[in-house]
């Protein structure tokens, strides 16, 4: 099968710049185009400057090389695939095809990034052979982080064009694909955008205001807290009326759409002021920077802002079926938004299963419509369908006494349940879940086998938090690998790998100045951790979003890290007025008193070590974890989160053969006099005013662990003294009401205090 060495976008927008940058991001070479040289040159400043970051690391932009379509189109020929981005006009577009053709070499694929224009519109005019190699590839903004790709084919587009791009896009670019067909809007906008519109008609209808609407349109139904408003201020707000009119003219007269797309005229005046959002100087939300920052909401009826209020509402999807105000704003819109949804099977797309994946990733619901429906019950579904008098598809009558999905299996147009395909190369812990039970289980975790001798320890707090039990189970999954197993792989489907310590396991203790109790959590994990560092088995740690705190001690005692490429990865317990005390400070040590990309003697590396500890770094991406040594130049990076743990086990197995844990770390370290100079740098920051008092006593208590404490050059310092280092520094560090006061404003806010 041909692959995809070299690329090229034409369109240096917001969204072909990010596919460029993330196409880049993949490590492949890629041309980037537009009308002049310099908004192509431009537009690569801009990725370089863009929040959140579009490229993983800056190196990435030098694989990006930009030119001018008029000029440089001939740059084309040897790219392997073609991404047109240009503004949504069909025949600009045709026209830009045909000079496309013209330069392409024979297999190069085109593909469009349309969201609205049908494929068979875009390439009526093309010839046989560019229509072979011609799809959609529609991305979702910003490229680098939505994983959803919906792929559009054409009755002549070939097999292996469509096979190609969609691998490259699984594997290297790490998208979720979704088959859409080739009808207006795809999926995940057609339904998002008729949700959207829905919304907002139904709030003005009602008279529920811009805080009211949004907390119904989140929590209860799994929907992003920024609902639907503030979504909207997200995406734009003069976007709206554009994509509700290209969905207009495009569907036919009796599609359900069309009830919902009225006339909003606040709205337009909303957008006549410059009021479009967060990139405008307002929308329905502002930030008030007059008031301190007071976030303010819009006034649907009188247009003024005012302190956005806070609205409590049932978390609970029977929220459709309240007899209150809340309620039947929830039944009004989310009713026909599901009916919409249904109507949408075997036209928009032929399986249930890539419409709720289309929903799940391109607009980060937690259930698609038809796993929503099923929480609701199939058959009440249909009975509140009838009662409102919203239209019935025939698929719902299928599902009324069996649901959408049992298990691994969908409801097909058929009538039947079968098994939902996985992409060759995937493994979900969430079918290992469905299909046995755990070997080893308590409240906080849980131990799974993945087969082959390969077994998965699952942490199951919020935020997969580490505490006493989630210790107590690791401990217990070590001696079970050790009797009956050959390898561990540490991992959750969660979103976070772990946010670290519990901190109310250490706040309660330190409140009640139970000392005793505090440090026996802090030794009880620094002896777990070890006793996973020095194990006869392999452990591999698979990491994905945050792994900060002890999230990020524990992967740096496991033997190998397979990272999604998505891994923010930090020691920021300074932040929170303590240490890493569960071995971190030496982990991260040694592995930069061995690194070659620091000048040698004692104290590169230990200022180093000290500059990422006390000032909470976090990396932004894998490969700037690679660059902190939170991961090791051998640890390996997935670009697919569905591909993580399937990666990670075979890691884990591949280490098997020949395993040996590795010798006890020791340390030659400087003691009072590195201490001193450590101490010298954070001072420095304290005259800038970049320090407080109390971030200085914590300084001085990372200074006094990195340092060795009481030792000097020419003895050595064992892991066990740097363990009790840190102890002796946590433990000081809790005592005073500064740190209790950071922990608990952490708890109340989840953002650091600096006091």
């Amino acid at each position: 099968m041909r692959e995809i060495r070299k690329a090229a976008v034409i369109g240096a927008g917001v969204m072909g710049a990010g596919i460029a940058a993330h196409i880049a991001n993949a490590g492949v070479p890629v041309v980037l185009l537009d009308v002049s040289r310099q908004i192509a040159a431009e537009a690569v400043e801009k990725l370089l400057r863009a929040e959140p970051q579009a490229l993983m690391t800056p190196e990435a932009a030098r694989l990006i090389s930009t030119g001018s379509i008029e000029e440089d189109l001939a740059r084309i020929s040897p790219c392997d695939w073609i991404v047109e981005a240009i503004v949504e006009k069909l025949e600009i577009k045709r026209s830009l095809y045909a000079r496309i053709a013209a330069h392409k070499h024979a297999d190069a694929i085109v593909s469009s990034n349309t969201s609205t224009i049908p494929l068979a519109d875009l390439v009526a005019r093309s010839s046989a052979a560019f229509r072979r190699d011609f799809l959609i590839t529609h991305f979702f903004n910003p490229p680098r982080y939505m994983r959803l790709l919906e792929i559009v084919a054409g009755p002549e587009t070939s097999g292996p064009a469509v096979e190609m791009v969609a691998k490259f896009a699984d594997v290297r670019l790490g998208k979720s694909i979704v088959h859409c067909k080739d009808r207006p809007g795809f999926i995940a906008n057609r339904l998002g955008c008729f949700w959207m519109q829905s919304a907002i008609a139904t709030a003005f209808e009602q008279g529920i205001s811009v805080e009211e609407a949004d907390a119904v349109m989140g929590k209860p139904f799994g929907i992003p807290r920024t609902g639907v408003f503030g979504l909207l201020d997200l995406v734009g707000i003069d976007l709206m009326p554009h994509v509700n009119a290209s969905l207009a003219r495009a569907l036919e007269k009796d599609d359900l759409f069309h009830s919902v797309n009225v006339a909003l005229p606040f709205v337009d005046g909303m957008i006549a002021q410059g009021l479009t959002g967060r990139k405008g100087k307002g929308g329905f939300y502002r930030i008030n920077r007059e008031q301190g920052k007071r976030k303010e909401a819009i006034d649907l009826v009188t247009g003024e802002y005012h302190a956005a209020k806070s609205i409590h509402v049932d978390p609970q999807v029977s929220l459709i079926t309240e007899d209150s105000r809340l309620g039947r704003y929830a039944g009004a819109v989310m009713l026909k938004t599901l009916a919409y949804a249904a109507l949408l099977v075997g036209d928009a797309a032929d399986d249930i299963h890539s419409i709720d994946e289309a929903m799940r990733l391109g607009y980060n619901w937690t259930w698609g419509p038809f796993e929503l429906i099923d929480r609701i019950g199939a058959a009440k579904f249909g009975t509140l369908l009838n009662t409102a008098g919203l239209p019935a598809a025939p698929i719902l009558a299928a599902a009324a006494n069996r649901g959408f999905y049992r298990g691994r299996s969908a409801l097909t147009l058929d009538g039947i349940h079968a098994a939902i395909p996985r992409p060759e190369g995937t493994l979900l812990l969430a079918d290992i879940k469905a299909a046995a039970a755990p070997i080893l289980k308590n409240q906080s975790a849980t131990l799974w086998n993945l087969g082959d001798g390969a077994a998965c320890f699952e942490l199951n707090t919020k935020l997969n938090t580490l505490d006493a039990d989630a210790f107590e189970l690791l401990n217990r999954s070590i001696d079970h690998v050790v009797k009956y197993q050959r390898a561990m792989v540490i991992y959750s489907d969660a979103t976070n790998f772990s946010a670290g310590v519990n901190l109310r396991a250490l706040l309660a203790p330190a409140r009640a100045g139970d000392w005793k109790q505090l440090e026996a959590v802090v030794e009880l994990g620094q002896q777990t951790f070890k006793r996973l560092k020095y194990a006869a088995f392999p452990s591999v740690a698979a990491v994905a979003g945050l792994a900060v705190g002890g999230g990020c001690e524990l992967l740096l005692h496991c033997s190998a890290v397979q990272a999604h490429a998505e891994c923010y990865a930090g020691l920021v317990e300074t932040s929170v007025g303590i240490l890493p005390a569960w071995g971190g400070c030496g982990e991260l040590l040694s592995r930069w008193q061995a690194s070659r990309k620091l000048p040698r003697g004692p104290m590169p590396a230990i200022m180093k070590t000290f500059e990422i500890i006390s000032m909470a770094m976090v990396s932004k991406s894998a490969v700037h974890a690679r660059a902190l040594h939170f991961l090791k130049a051998t640890d390996g990076i997935t670009m697919n989160r569905a591909r993580l743990l399937a990666d990670a086990r075979a890691r884990a197995l591949s280490m098997v053969t020949g395993y040996h844990p590795p010798e006890k770390t020791s340390f030659t370290l400087p003691g009072a006099s590195a201490r001193a100079a450590l101490e010298i740098a954070a001072r420095s920051f304290a005259k800038q005013g970049k320090a407080s008092s109390h971030d200085m006593m914590v300084a001085t208590a990372l200074a006094t662990v990195l340092s060795g404490g009481e030792t000097d050059i020419t003895r050595g310092t064992t892991e066990a003294t740097m363990l009790a280092l840190e102890r002796a520094g946590v433990m000081k560090l809790a005592r005073t009401p500064q740190t209790i006061a950071r922990i608990e404003h952490m708890l109340e806010t989840a953002k650091p205090l600096r006091n």
